[in-house]
């Protein structure tokens, strides 16, 4: 075998990557039924990490025979290995974001979206500045539109909460994000279009029939993964829901449609890209992300609260009495807890990339060489509690990023990159990073303007957290 070249070397001992991937069509079945039911997948990675010694190795990823090509990938848990999947020059991301499997492009009006694409496509540059014209054609309404859409929010579940004793945060969410979304990058709300306040079940729909090969949605066991995970869900049964959503895009669209001819793009294929990134990643981000923030958050206790809402409002107090960014650039402590949160559960688990030639992966005590084609699968949740990089790392800790702990905000890779980069046409960050950081702020901002502190019940759900609230105590000071 040729030597790697000398970049590609390593100090640590060379280790043969352990595990294998059973038979075929038996093993990825096996490890599909351990993913999803027998173990779950902290467990899943977990012990079979504990059996190699290793948390580099190989196993087999859901969904498996007949809907994933190929089920076998390399499996890295650790904050030293996962970062490759970040370097284009090393991996491709060609079809990857959803993993092993991609769904029909039947989905996405016949088109691969900018999620599905490599850097090196002519086609990825001028989508990505496409969404960077979005971001920076949209910047000044978001802090506004955000207030009143959460405002709404508030109101809504404070009545819940009068008459039920209890509210639920998810369904009054995904209207409110939906409704943000909508007037903050559009300049158009819902409620006056034909679309209504339909938004949100519509995606939702849509988004099940992209993700349920990957998803456990608490179906009974036997059918969930006799059906589910073993057929793609035929696209025609969603295409109706679907040109409800692209007609609503495309007449709010018209000024984002004519800078994507300007770039070399039409206006349809446009337009499926910006109701991919609007409700894919923006609205799912929210869904799942937002839950997840107010569980730590509410879990933290009455402290943690009492240091925000102090913090927040002498910030927008000294800046006029507004939320703008320079005033949330004053909030140190809001700010650490948002990067926490993303830290601890972040809301895409999962990250791919295929190896774009024979070289050398590290981890904290050895070195593996991984084979050109070979599928590489991080599991973020591990990585961003790597023990070796952060202390106490299973705790959520709120002020962990102050002071010399902004420094580890380059172990902080929810964005499809560390927290210390950009993202720009060469990479695969995420081109909404700045964005959804923003907007998660605001919604801590926003909550402790209004509440001194609040209480939650937690349940499970296909994605991410169902959060109750159970008391929401109104400011006093």
């Amino acid at each position: 075998m040729a030597s790697l070249p000398m970049a590609e070397t390593s100090n640590l001992p060379l280790r043969k990557i352990p595990g294998d991937y059973g038979i075929p069509i038996i093993g990825p079945i096996k490890d599909r039924l351990d993913y999803f039911y027998n173990q779950g997948p902290d467990k899943y990675f977990m012990s079979r990490s504990l059996k190699y010694h290793s948390t580099v190795f190989r196993a087999n990823m859901p969904p498996g025979p007949l809907i994933a090509s190929n089920p076998n990938v390399v499996v890295l848990l650790d904050g030293k290995s996962f970062p490759i999947l970040f370097d284009v020059t090393k991996v491709e991301k060609r079809n990857v974001f959803t993993g092993t499997f991609m769904p029909s492009t039947e989905l996405t009006g016949g088109y691969r979206i900018l999620s599905y694409l490599d850097p090196s496509e002519p086609k990825h540059e001028q989508l990505k500045r496409l969404m960077f014209f979005l971001l920076k054609s949209s910047s000044s309404h978001v802090i506004p539109e955000f207030n009143a859409s959460y405002t709404a929010l508030f109101d809504t579940l404070e009545k819940e909460l009068a008459a039920k004793g209890k509210a639920s945060f998810g369904d009054a969410n995904d209207q409110a994000a939906f409704n943000f979304l909508a007037r903050s990058f559009y300049g158009t709300n819902p409620d006056d279009t034909n679309l209504g306040r339909d938004g949100p079940k519509l995606v939702q729909k849509w988004l099940a029939f992209q993700l349920s090969p990957i998803q456990v949605s608490g179906l009974p066991k036997l059918l969930e993964d006799s059906i589910f995970h073993t057929f793609r869900i035929p696209p025609f049964l969603v295409r109706n829901d679907y040109r409800r959503l692209y007609d609503f895009f495309y007449e709010s669209s018209g000024l984002l449609l004519d800078e994507a001819v300007r770039l070399g793009v039409s206006k349809e294929e446009a337009c499926h890209n910006l109701l991919f990134a609007t409700c894919f990643n923006s609205f799912g981000g929210m869904k799942v992300f937002f839950p997840n923030m107010l569980k730590w958050i509410g879990r933290a206790g009455v402290k943690l609260h009492t240091r925000l809402a102090q913090e927040i409002r002498w910030a927008v107090k000294s800046n006029g009495g507004k939320v703008t960014m320079a005033a949330m650039e004053t909030m140190p402590l809001m700010k650490s807890v948002v990067y926490e949160a993303f830290r601890i559960e972040p809301p895409v688990p999962l990250q791919y990339g295929k190896a774009k030639r024979d070289m050398v992966i590290e981890s904290h005590e050895n070195a593996f060489e991984v084979k050109r084609g070979e599928m590489l699968c991080g599991y973020q949740p591990f990585a961003t509690k790597d023990q070796k990089i952060f202390e106490r790392a299973e705790e959520f800790i709120g002020d962990r990023f102050l002071g010399e702990g902004e420094k580890l905000l380059q172990h902080v890779l929810w964005s499809n990159g560390a927290e210390t980069e950009e993202p720009s046409v060469g990479n695969k960050q995420c081109a909404g990073k700045d964005f959804v950081i923003l907007v998660s702020r605001l919604l801590v901002v926003e909550l402790f303007l209004r509440y001194d502190s609040f209480e939650i019940q937690v349940g499970s759900s296909p994605v991410g957290s169902s959060v109750t609230l159970t008391s929401l105590k109104r400011a006093t000071f």
